[in-house]
Order: structure tokens, then C-alpha cells, then sequence
């Protein structure tokens, strides 16, 4: 049976320290926006819906994706992954599929582990799953707890958050997940903020599903640097210049 799927791209963020009030995902990277060299990347692979979540100067990601099939919603405040994702309820209510949650900052994500991803969450009849990799310095990151020996997980754990045991995970949560469309909005309506950002995490919606008894799966990319965010004028050079040396 084929799968039907939906993506949601989070787009709403200014990034703070790129040096510029222009929205982040319309830093360029060789010329182009970096947001049209993920959307590049995932509209071949055939999307029902394709949803981007604007914030910070919308009409300028309106405009530069205006000639892409793609729906926007608007998220005014950015109180953290979950609530951006709560912004494209309306979009696809009523949609039964599998929906991709995806970040618009990390350009060279592929499509092999997007496909990898969806292939893993439906095999597994997951309720989400999550993209990982492992990092030699995952500092910052949302570490993965893993079930001992399988490819379900438990929990994320934001860094912020984590004791020393779980600092040493080196295990991450790259921010790419699939769910099941109504399960997620059903567990983000349950999310709360009490924790050190007070935003709402999407990761909490799988400590939400676990605890439901729903399985929650994860799949490791193979190569780590393709789902690295860029937050600094520093990492957008250095994955610029890695990605155009192949």
C-alpha cells in the first residue's frame, strides 16, 4: 500500500547569530538560499502536502519559495519546535498519512535517509520516528535514549536537560522526525513547558507516545554532517565548503 506522506518545514527563525535580520533559511549557501536546496531535495520524493512554517520576516521566505508547491502557515511568536508544528494543525487536519517534520536550516539533508526514514517508520508501525546520528561533540544537542539493543527509543533528552549520564550519550537527535499525522498532533496538544527554555519541545511528544505504549523507532544517518544544523556564519561556511568538495 503506498504510503501517503506530508512534510512540515520549519522556517520561522531569525538566527541570531548570522550576523544579519535576514530570516536563516535564506542565507545562501553557493548563491541559493538554503531552504531551496532542502525543498530540492524533498520534493521528488512526493509529498501530499508540503507545508513551511514562516516567522521572522515571512514575506521574504514567501517570496523566495513562490515558485515551489508549497503551503505556508504563519508561527507570529516562536515558543519552541512543538508549538511551530502546532501552527500546521489547521493545514492537515484530517490528513491520515505519515508526516515529515523537517528544520530549514540543514540544506544537505538526504534523500536516502529521508526515504530510509519513512521505510523504517512504516515497517516498524512506529508512531514517530526519529533521525539520529552520532556526533564525537554532540554538546548542544538532545541526546537519544535508546531501548538496549534495538532501533526503538525511550526518550530525547535536550542537553539543558540531561544529567552527566545522558551528557555522554553521544547519540543525537537531528530534529528530522516522521509520525503518524494525527498521533502527533494529538501528543503536541499534551506537551507543556517546564523546562530550562520554556518552549514546547516537539521531542517530548515521544516520551508522550512511549509512555501511551505506542512504539517509537529510530534510524542512524549514515553520514553525520549531512543533517548538521547552521546557526553561525562559521557552520554555514564549513558545511558550504565540505558539500562542495564532493
Amino acid at each position: 500500500m503506498t504510503q501517503r506522506k506530508a512534510a512540515i518545514v520549519l522556517a520561522a527563525g531569525k538566527g541570531k547569530r548570522m550576523k544579519s535580520d535576514l530570516p536563516k533559511v535564506l542565507h545562501e549557501i553557493n548563491g541559493r538560499p538554503m531552504i531551496r536546496l532542502l525543498l530540492d531535495t524533498l520534493i521528488p520524493i512526493g509529498f501530499d502536502h508540503l507545508v513551511i512554517v514562516v516567522g521572522h520576516k515571512a514575506d521574504l521566505v514567501r517570496k523566495a519559495l513562490s515558485d515551489y508547491p508549497v503551503t505556508f502557515v504563519l508561527q507570529e511568536l516562536q515558543h519552541g519546535t512543538g508549538h511551530a508544528v502546532s501552527m500546521a494543525r489547521e493545514e492537515l487536519a484530517g490528513f491520515e498519512g505519515t508526516t515529515l517534520v523537517a528544520a530549514g536550516d540543514v540544506p544537505f539533508l538526504s534523500r536516502n535517509s529521508v526515504e530510509r526514514l519513512f521505510e523504517v517508520h512504516q515497517r516498524t508501525k512506529a508512531a514517530a520516528t526519529c533521525l539520529s546520528a552520532v556526533f564525537d561533540d554532540p554538546a548542544g544537542y538532545g541526546r537519544v535514549i535508546r531501548r538496549a539493543g534495538t532501533d526503538l527509543m525511550e526518550a530525547i533528552v535536550e542537553h539543558k536537560d540531561a544529567s552527566p549520564e545522558v551528557l555522554a550519550i553521544k547519540e543525537i537527535n537531528t530534529g528530522t522526525f516522521c509520525f503518524d499525522n494525527r498521533l502527533m498532533f494529538d501528543a503536541i496538544s499534551q506537551i507543556g513547558r517546564d523546562n530550562s527554555q520554556k518552549e514546547y519541545y516537539l521531542t517530548d511528544t515521544v516520551k508522550i507516545l512511549h509512555g501511551k505504549g505506542f512504539p517509537v523507532a529510530v534510524v542512524l544517518a549514515t553520514n553525520p554532517d549531512e543533517v548538521r544544523g547552521i546557526n553561525s556564519v562559521d557552520q554555514l561556511q564549513y558545511l558550504a565548503e565540505k558539500f562542495t568538495q564532493r
